[in-house]
């Protein structure tokens, strides 16, 4: 039913995935410079008004989360894909993670800065989060129905 609270935890997980596409994600200090870099998920936009898109991989794995949650929340007459759209969506969340590690540690050392995670870089955690607590929901149904079929 579209109605249970694992519907809620996947609005909510889309919800974040999309405020954490608009806000900048972090920022680069460069040593030896005054003036900081933004880094959103698309780009770094450096001080001096260009843009660098050497970070868009980001944005393209929280944007696939987006329309992989909305069929999630859509397929809950399939239980069992609904599970294995949930583990999608964390599996794409934990490889934005990587992906952001991969920008501290080996793109900011190339460039000479130092990466300052924002507010905004929680965002998919707790969207992490709530996919699991979706799944987990989703899981505790399809339990419920096996066992009503096991009674019958």
């Amino acid at each position: 039913m579209i109605q249970r609270k694992q519907t809620l935890f996947l609005i909510i997980a889309l919800v974040l995935d999309i405020v954490c596409l608009c806000l900048p994600i972090g920022r680069l200090h460069f040593q030896g410079m005054e003036a900081d870099a933004l880094m959103t998920n698309l780009w770094i936009q450096m001080a001096d008004g260009s843009r660098q898109f050497t970070v868009w991989y980001l944005f393209v794995l929280l944007l696939l989360a987006c329309p992989v949650t909305l069929w999630a929340i859509f397929s809950y007459k399939n239980r069992l894909f609904q599970m294995r759209l949930c583990l999608l969506c964390m599996l794409l969340t934990a490889l934005w993670y990587a992906g952001f590690c991969a920008v501290k540690f080996i793109l900011a050392p190339e460039m000479a800065a130092d990466v300052q995670p924002g507010v905004a870089f929680v965002l998919p955690f707790v969207s992490l989060v709530f996919y699991y607590l979706a799944r987990r929901g989703v899981k505790a149904d399809e339990a419920l129905v096996r066992s009503m079929d096991r009674i019958r």
